[in-house]
């Protein structure tokens, strides 16, 4: 124990077992709907935070429910409103200086300003967004520069370890810590060339000195702070001698008197090399799923560590008695070894015990975030006392489970290996690019600068009714297909009268890009109540591909040749790739992601044949995911890019040269991955840049990017409407980088989640501006970068 710490902690028990985080969204998505009804007006500030209050209170009595005791500080506090990184950039004064009017008297910022931050303003962009690690959750990207005030500003976090606290809950604050916090960061506008963000660590560490002065002045024991950007190479390998600045760092916030102990968690990877340097913390929490133990044990010398055995990102039950062996092997180390999660278990649902609809066999496979809790408490209890009660009988259930989903029907299909096997090199390669670019010009006729969408188009109330009543009954298969071929017309039409190039039929049928192909593929099963939060309000539910998989009958074919039977323009057929599939389900975990990455592009390869049988000359095949499993160890990424490179090939080299396959790629920072991107060999690329306004192109001018680029210029995760003249300068932007006979028109992303108001009027300003940037090319007026 450091000797500043409070001498008050050894009158506290210690931990039997830990998570690192609990899912945030609520079980029936209480968080969502708070916020939504905050930013619709329904709600008040006051009503909003009491909703979330209720929200944080559950989760703390259930984690005491499911045996975290109430006075040890081993229930996280660890929710968020919206992001955690955003939270912390609030706590620390990091506010960018266009929002600095959201910032109260006290340095606190409410509820609708943190809104504002995330969603934008008028004309003020919000921050950007982008991928946490090899996750489907997003945080939004603190802005710093070489005068922003840090201070410890905002006292929410402490605000809540204390509401739980007077409900008779000591729990442990989580925070993100300040190294990660920094090299997360993007340098703010203005700043000087070459200025990163982490230079001003020895800055931050006051605002964090006092955040553990408030914690600890409130009561809290101990505080988490999450250290996962320690585990990724791309972002460590830019800073030199990062490992004396962590040490450095950790020093400084050991030597705050008085303050709480200090439990520094290292998820997603491994951060071998930087354990040593956390040597003045008294706690460190591993990710023993995506890392190991230390090489050196010595790290691990009087600490208390959490030993990250039970996979916090995803679903399967874990294999018990190995866990128990792992932590057994490191307690010679360790002053103390605690059985926790691999990660927060914000990546998973609430509770499997719901999910009365899926086959009793299959539940019975699966944990949960409360399962999961349930196996961390049985772990720490088996360490505790091998021979206690229930101890052996929880551990061979484990293991009984584990055996029957490995030898259950379904989970292997001879005939799906068989196809896999007898496929030659010719499945994964088409023609010439130059070839197929003759081809496509000659069948489609597209202008300058073609104009077209992502694919869905805003999901209105109306179909979700829909859907519902259908899904209860009260609507017949053959109402519900009249209300989708009505909508698809309303659509079609829209898209006519706003002069769009490239049509879509606008999605109205699906649900999820993911969940509404994993509902008709053999070898996935959905959720109900499966809800895992994505980014702010926003909501999914990954399906469980638990078995072979086989497309048993065509997907979206009827859907895409009616829209096309509705105008003589080009209508794209809209399906989603198999990396993406494979990200956004929980994916079996007894075969590698490439065998299974392949089953389902084979699935898709036959969906892609049956769309140009109806007469489907576009295909876009989205993979916004492709960045996002990339490994965050430099070792392990070839072979990931490898793997999901061929699986594209294999679903999309079938089409014919006069077939034009389009890809999508969201939310992600795309240098990293060029090579791969231009491996899919996809002949347009449609790629998110509005909110970093065309950042991502002087990745694709180096890397000498020769098929088509679709560079996003409307930001459709904020309500605000970018005008004709905004849209203008970022088409200027992207031809002065791209050849203009390259670049495509397009929004970031799709239009799900807007409404048709701003959809609308954000969908005009896109194409005017086109035709003005079209005209001053074919006039040959000089375009201003």
């Amino acid at each position: 124990m450091s000797q500043n710490a409070p001498t008050g902690h050894t009158q506290h028990p210690e931990w039997n077992a830990t998570v690192l985080g609990y899912p945030r969204i609520g079980p029936d998505r209480e968080t969502k709907k708070a916020m939504e009804a905050l930013w619709a007006g329904r709600a008040d500030l006051a009503a909003t935070e009491s909703a979330l209050a209720a929200v944080r209170a559950r989760t703390v009595r259930r984690l005491n429910a499911l045996g975290l005791p109430a006075h040890d500080a081993s229930i996280p506090s660890s929710f968020s409103a919206y992001d955690q990184v955003l939270d912390t950039a609030v706590a620390v004064g990091a506010v960018p200086e266009r929002f600095a009017d959201l910032v109260g008297a006290d340095g606190r910022v409410d509820l609708g300003a943190c809104s504002t931050m995330a969603r934008g303003r008028g004309t003020l962009a919000p921050l950007e967004m982008t991928k946490w690690f090899d996750t489907n959750y997003h945080y939004l990207v603190p802005e710093i520069g070489p005068t922003t005030a840090f201070r410890f500003a905002d006292d929410r976090g402490v605000r809540e370890f204390s509401e739980a606290l007077a409900d008779g809950f000591l729990t442990r604050p989580v925070v993100v810590g300040p190294v990660t916090f920094l090299l997360l960061a993007k340098a703010a506008d203005g700043g000087p060339e070459g200025f990163a963000p982490i230079s001003r660590l020895e800055d931050l560490l006051a605002a964090y000195e006092g955040l553990l002065a408030a914690h600890a002045a409130a009561g809290a024991t101990w505080v988490q702070l999450d250290e996962p950007g320690l585990v990724s190479e791309s972002a460590t390998a830019r800073v030199d001698g990062l490992a004396d600045l962590v040490r450095g760092a950790y020093e400084r916030l050991a030597a705050v008197p008085g303050r709480p102990r200090l439990l520094v968690a290292t998820p997603y990877g491994d951060a071998q090399e930087f354990l040593g340097a956390l040597s003045a913390v008294e706690g460190i929490a591993l990710d023993l799923v995506e890392g190991s133990a230390p090489a050196d044990p010595s790290v691990l010398a009087g600490k208390t560590v959490v030993g990250g055995v039970v996979d916090g990102r995803n679903v399967w039950r874990g294999d018990l008695e190995e866990a128990r062996e792992s932590l057994r092997r490191m307690q010679g180390s360790a002053g103390r070894v605690v059985p926790g999660t691999s990660t927060s278990l914000l990546h998973v649902p609430h509770d499997v015990s719901r999910e009365s609809a899926l086959p009793e066999r299959l539940r019975g496979w699966l944990s949960f975030a409360d399962q999961k809790v349930a196996e961390v408490v049985l772990l720490g209890r088996a360490l505790a006392d091998p021979d206690g009660s229930g101890v052996a009988a929880g551990l061979a259930d484990s293991a009984a489970a584990r055996a029957d989903r490995l030898g259950a029907s379904g989970v292997v299909r001879p005939q799906v290996r068989d196809r896999l096997a007898a496929l030659t090199p010719d499945a994964f390669r088409r023609s010439d690019h130059a070839v197929r670019r003759v081809a496509q010009e000659t069948a489609l006729g597209l202008p300058l600068l073609p104009t077209t969408t992502i694919g869905s188009f805003p999901q209105t109330s109306e179909i979700r009714r829909a859907r519902a009543a259908r899904s209860r009954g009260e609507l017949a298969q053959e109402g519900y297909e009249e209300f989708l071929r009505a909508e698809i017309d309303r659509v079609v039409q829209l898209q006519e009268e706003l002069g769009l190039d490239v049509l879509v039929h606008g999605e109205p049928e699906r649900n999820d890009m993911v969940q509404y192909f994993a509902e008709q593929l053999d070898g996935f099963a959905v959720t109900e109540h499966g809800w895992v939060q994505s980014y702010g309000s926003r909501g999914v539910r990954p399906p469980i591909l638990w078995g072979d998989v086989s497309r048993p009958a065509p997907i979206t074919v009827p859907w895409s040749r009616y829209a096309a039977s509705r105008t003589a323009k080009p209508v794209k057929g809209m399906l989603t790739g198999p990396v993406t599939i494979l990200a956004w389900s929980f994916v079996r975990d007894d075969q590698p992601l490439g065998d299974t990455a392949n089953q389902v592009a084979l699935a898709l390869r036959d969906e892609v044949a049956d769309l140009e049988a109806a007469g489907i000359g576009i295909v876009q095949v989205d993979e916004p995911a492709l960045r996002e499993l990339l490994p965050l160890r430099t070792a392990d990424q070839a072979a990931y890019l490898d793997w999901s490179v061929t699986a594209f090939r294999l679903a999309t080299a079938g089409a014919a040269d006069a077939t034009q396959v389009h890809t999508h790629l969201c939310y992600s920072e795309f240098g990293e991955v060029i090579e791969a991107i231009d491996g899919l060999d996809a002949d347009v690329t449609s790629i998110e840049a509005a909110r970093s306004r065309m950042e991502v192109l002087e990745d694709v001018a180096r890397a000498g990017f020769a098929r088509g680029i679709g560079p996003g210029v409307y930001d459709i995760h904020s309500p605000r409407v970018p005008s004709a003249e905004e849209v203008v300068g970022l088409l200027r932007s992207a031809v002065g980088s791209v050849p203009a006979p390259q670049v495509w028109v397009n929004p970031d992303c799709g239009l799900k989640t807007r409404g048709y108001a701003e959809t609308t009027e954000s969908l005009r300003n896109l194409v005017e501006a086109a035709r003005t940037v079209r005209a001053e090319l074919l006039e040959g007026t000089p375009v201003a970068g």
